[in-house]
């Protein structure tokens, strides 16, 4: 089992910043692929950002690339997600979630673990 807890949500205005923080606990080798997803209201869960243990290389949607960083922290079993230039749309739930492996990093069913979700919202 890995148990997540997302931290970090809150109100900002356009153009702001906010860095969410996921810590994990439990076998996290057993899911060592981190990802983050989202979910606006009344849209579907849609993918963000993920990273492999290595943090080596990392993959982002579209629609944030450029403007959000995932990065981890393994000594600590923590991810970020640094979020800049925020922009109304990025108005969401975000969720960070834990897999086995990279495959189909970009769709949720490829995570087996899941947290609890932490709110941001950007004002206009």
């Amino acid at each position: 089992q890995v148990h997540l807890v997302e931290s970090g949500g809150g109100m900002v205005q356009v153009g702001g910043s906010l860095t969410l923080s996921c810590a994990a606990s439990g076998r996290t080798l057993s899911n060592p692929f981190m990802g983050w997803f989202r979910q606006g209201p009344g849209k579907d869960r849609e993918f963000v950002a993920a990273i492999p243990y290595s943090g080596g290389r990392t993959f982002y949607a579209y629609s944030v690339k450029g403007r959000f960083t995932i990065s981890r922290d393994n000594a600590k079993d923590e991810v970020y997600l640094q979020m800049n230039n925020l922009q109304p749309e990025d108005t969401a739930a975000y969720f960070c979630a834990a897999a086995s492996s990279a495959t189909g990093y970009a769709q949720a069913s490829n995570y087996n673990y899941w947290g609890q979700g932490t709110q941001v919202t950007v004002s206009s």
